[in-house]
């Protein structure tokens, strides 16, 4: 969202909006927050955390694309050549979270287009942990803070690099300036 503060501000608002006569986030209102649930599929669908799923074996012989598929051959599914293939997606390598608002596809593994966290037998087990540890905390940080990029920095050149491994994570750490908006609980 720091590189894209047009997001940024319009999730910020919605958590404000939802939170806001309360003065605290919590569990309860985190079903309304239906743009930043927006946010967090957008960022799963273009940066998944495993963007190689697990390998599947052939249980039995099959013909896919014209390509015969022999039994006990390993299968690595690509998770983020899913997620930004412009086939499935319209401007798919742009960050638009807005394509999520008022859609079916979810992360569960039911729609093939969009499988972070894999599908079938094998989907991680770990999913409802994994948004639960992610929606909340996200929330509080919009909530309580006003973001901003270190001095130099804009929207523009802002550093997405990735270091790829079994896990994807940033190259270089993020640095960004955080400013009280609401009085932080102690």
């Amino acid at each position: 969202m720091l590189k894209n503060p047009r997001v940024l501000k319009k999730a910020q608002a919605e958590v404000r909006e939802v939170f806001g006569n309360k003065d605290y986030v919590d569990e309860k209102g985190l079903e309304e927050l239906k743009f930043l649930k927006a946010v967090i599929k957008e960022s799963m669908r273009l940066h998944p955390a495993t963007p190689l799923l697990l390998p599947k074996e052939c249980l039995k012989s099959c013909e896919i694309n014209g390509y015969t598929i022999p039994v006990g051959t390993q299968v690595f599914i690509n998770a983020w050549a899913i997620g930004i293939d412009p086939n499935y997606w319209i401007e798919a390598e742009s960050f638009c979270p807005e394509r999520f608002l008022d859609c079916e596809i979810d992360y569960k593994g039911s729609h093939f287009e969009f499988i972070p966290f894999g599908a079938g037998k094998r989907i991680c087990p770990g999913i409802s942990f994994a948004i639960h540890n992610i929606e909340l905390p996200l929330a509080q940080l919009l909530y309580y803070f006003d973001w901003n990029l270190p001095f130099g920095i804009s929207h523009e050149n802002f550093d997405m690099t990735e270091h790829f491994g079994s896990t994807v994570r940033r190259k270089n750490d993020l640095l960004a300036i955080p400013t009280a908006h609401h009085n932080v609980p102690t």
